[in-house]
């Protein structure tokens, strides 16, 4: 059976995730702009959940791949940081601005790891060349690349997939995500051969809060101050029956 990953928000989400059948979560904080490094607090809450392998995304901010001196090295703080929090493995992305993968930070970033598993996110998905990145993840020791197939979605990249994973001939984990769900993980995972899946399987969570001040945001004005997004328990059970 392939394995399932989930992209977690929350320490109730990464639960959620282990009581489905996930085998494993990428905790991530603003999963509304792709993910961001969770704090510290977060992650050693985290930790705490038994049964299932924690892997933090490494990400300072929002936006592109490409980094500067500062950004690279809170990365690298923040892998510190991770080690010391025991966490299993750390998913990192940097590009160069020619859109190739960014080998030196990578290399930077890995050293700090010291020895967790790396994945490669979905910067792979922003890259000019796929396959010769693909090569290049290979040779830095990267376990595991996130993809879409450099597509919107995941079943809309299925042939890219297909061929990724057939070029990485088990030298590396081609790992589809973006749009997965229970009505697709199992035509993905068949189309493409892969053995891993990645899924966010959200819903919408109600806020507790009995007082409400209208008119009043903490942030973009179109988003809802009284709802939140967390990992669905009943969804997770879908996908892992589907793959």
């Amino acid at each position: 059976m392939a394995i399932l990953e989930i992209c977690a928000g929350s320490v109730e989400s990464a639960i959620a995730a282990r009581d489905g059948g996930a085998k494993r979560i990428e905790l991530c904080a603003a999963l509304e702009v792709g993910g961001v490094t969770p704090s510290a607090g977060v992650i050693a809450e985290a930790r705490k959940v038994e049964g299932i392998v924690l892997n933090v995304i490494i990400r300072p901010r929002g936006g592109d791949f490409l980094y500067n001196e500062y950004e690279v090295a809170c990365m690298e703080e923040d892998i510190r940081t991770c080690k010391q929090l025991r966490v299993d493995g750390i998913v990192i992305g940097a590009l160069t601005a020619e859109g190739d993968i960014d080998t030196a930070v990578c290399r930077r970033l890995i050293s700090a790891a010291d020895g967790m598993s790396i994945t490669f996110h979905r910067a792979f998905d922003m890259c000019r060349n796929a396959k010769k990145a693909l090569e290049e993840l290979i040779a830095l020791g990267c376990h595991r690349v996130l993809t879409s197939g450099q597509a919107p979605t995941a079943v809309a990249g299925i042939t890219m997939l297909k061929e990724l994973n057939e070029q990485a001939a088990g030298r590396i984990i081609i790992m589809p995500g973006c749009g997965v769900n229970s009505t697709n993980a199992g035509e993905i995972i068949k189309a493409t051969g892969a053995t891993e899946i990645h899924a966010s399987a959200r819903k919408n969570i109600g806020s507790g809060m009995i007082f409400r001040h209208s008119g009043v945001s903490m942030g973009n004005p179109d988003c809802d101050e009284y709802a939140r997004k967390e990992t669905d328990l009943e969804e997770v059970k879908k996908i892992v029956d589907a793959i």
